[in-house]
């Protein structure tokens, strides 16, 4: 029994001595692979396609856009229409292509030193939108799509959506160091900076297969969610969904990015695996090229949620907030009172006048810059679709 227990022991040491860390290193390559993003929009509204390339996980390059491009969508049965450069940042589009249904087509790239080719797609067609719903459950508002063919020909969905919304720094300012005199001025309204706009772009892929459905329907696909104490529901919120159509090919690929990128971090997730998509190197077809490229007409619908329908609930800001104050001499009067100005420290802006003139001395609430203006996460520019 005595060198039972001493196995044991020996064998749970063993065990615990057997553990070492394990960092492996980043794989060092000096390949730097294209990344296409987009989809060929066969109707009336713009196509936009981003060129760029991979870059190193360890390296201190996190974007590396391909500038001076030649990007073509070209038609099987002849036609080419010529992609810009829309802003130098490696977007490429052209606006309102309307391609015939009767061709298929695909994307031409050509570079400084390679021509990349897409397959031929066919065009497929997207559904409208239906409707976009939300339910505020647990204190969190949840955002749903719903959509159908009558047609029974989609099956295979994906979406992105661009929120926008309307918000408030936590202080409102009033007044302003006007920096020419050193005095404390009146803010005007085009020095505003207590409401602005945010906005944000979807990373997630969403996708819905209705396959194995008796009905082409799409009912209530989650979108994303957001708290009821987050900034995007202080004031109102909108949320600019658009609909893809794919292929059984497509959808493929997209699952399987998603399943690489998002559901990595337990052992029972998928293992990475190189994806393939449908876009070619001319004159080495053996070279990673990442993307897909689809041929559909786009399908958006907006909504505006008004803070109204949100519960009684204070925002909870990005930044911890205090208020302080700031004490003015005065000799003769408010003039004189603002040539006096002591400036508050560099990382502060006034706030608001904490006395009525006319007495001995002038107060003024300030806080950080942070919790003041409201520019530094957003615009005071209002969107052109905003209502």
């Amino acid at each position: 029994m005595v060198k039972f227990h001493w196995l044991c022991y020996a064998l749970i040491l063993t065990l615990f001595c057997c553990k070492k860390p394990f960092n492996p290193k980043v794989i060092s390559s000096a390949n730097s692979y294209l990344v296409v993003e987009g989809v060929i929009n066969s109707g009336n509204d713009s196509t936009i396609i981003k060129l760029s390339r991979t870059v190193k996980l360890d390296g201190q390059t996190t974007t590396n856009p391909v500038l001076n491009a030649t990007v073509t969508v070209e038609g099987d049965k002849g036609g080419s229409f010529p992609l810009s450069d829309i802003n130098g940042k490696g977007n490429y589009g052209a606006v309102g292509l309307n391609l015939p249904a009767t061709q298929n087509y695909r994307l031409k790239i050509e570079t400084a030193n390679n021509q990349y080719v897409s397959d031929f797609i066919a065009v497929k067609q997207t559904p409208p939108i239906d409707s976009i719903n939300y339910v505020i459950k647990d204190g969190v508002l949840n955002l749903y799509v719903n959509a159908h063919d009558p047609q029974s020909a989609t099956h295979y969905y994906r979406w992105s959506y661009n929120e926008t919304w309307i918000f408030h720094s936590k202080y409102r300012s009033y007044f302003v160091v006007d920096p020419l005199t050193n005095t404390m001025v009146p803010r005007q309204d085009s020095q505003q900076i207590y409401y602005c706009f945010g906005n944000h772009a979807s990373s997630n892929i969403l996708l819905t297969n209705t396959s194995k459905l008796s009905s082409d329907l799409v009912y209530e696909s989650p979108l994303t969610q957001i708290p009821v104490t987050s900034e995007k529901l202080e004031v109102k919120y909108s949320i600019l969904v658009t609909q893809y159509a794919l292929t059984g090919e497509a959808y493929n690929f997209y699952q399987n990015i998603k399943k690489t990128t998002e559901n990595l971090g337990s052992i029972f997730d998928a293992e990475p695996t190189q994806i393939s998509g449908n876009i070619h190197n001319v004159a080495n077809p053996g070279e990673p090229v990442i993307g897909y490229i689809s041929v559909t007409n786009v399908q958006s619908k907006r909504i505006f949620i008004s803070n109204s329908v949100i519960p009684n609930i204070l925002p909870i800001y990005p930044y911890e907030c205090e208020q302080d104050t700031a004490l003015l001499v005065n000799k003769n009067g408010f003039n004189e009172v603002q040539n006096t100005l002591i400036n508050p420290p560099p990382s502060y802006l006034p706030t608001q006048g904490l006395f009525a003139p006319g007495g001995s001395i002038y107060g003024y609430l300030y806080s950080s810059s942070q919790c003041v203006d409201c520019t530094i996460r957003g615009t005071t520019q209002t969107p052109p679709f905003w209502q």
